[in-house]
């Protein structure tokens, strides 16, 4: 099984990071295909762009988007098995965009991932 770990796609790419997946929905501004360097772009499991718009990155509303995110990932389980059906195999570091590197959609995900025993949890 292999360990999961979390970064912001800005960070520079390193060997430790396995393979590295995005995993919003949207492109990452100011970036190329090459800077990225992401083996893998999982769109669909990011959250939705209602849910996404409704949060805005708001601290205060970071609980209640987490509870609503989980949701989405319960009704949503094709891309949360591939995820896992690549965690059996490697070391994965799923990349985001979001400045704040504590409220964000990727936390939620890594420890939903965690708690479905997809993965061992390594990373902040």
């Amino acid at each position: 099984m292999g360990n999961l770990a979390i970064k912001r796609v800005y960070a520079p790419p390193a060997e430790s990071d396995g393979k590295r997946i995005l995993v919003d929905r949207l492109w990452p501004r100011g970036l190329s295909r090459s800077e990225a360097a992401i083996d893998d772009w999982i769109k669909e499991i990011a959250p939705s762009p209602a849910l996404r718009k409704w949060f805005g990155h708001d601290p205060a509303r970071f609980a209640e988007f987490g509870n609503l995110y989980l949701e989405e990932l319960d009704g949503n389980p094709a891309p949360v098995v591939r995820l896992c059906g690549t965690l059996q195999d490697q070391d994965v570091t799923l990349v985001y965009a979001a400045r704040d590197e504590r409220h964000n959609h990727v936390r939620v995900l890594r420890d939903y991932l965690a708690r479905r025993g997809c993965t061992v949890r390594k990373g902040v």
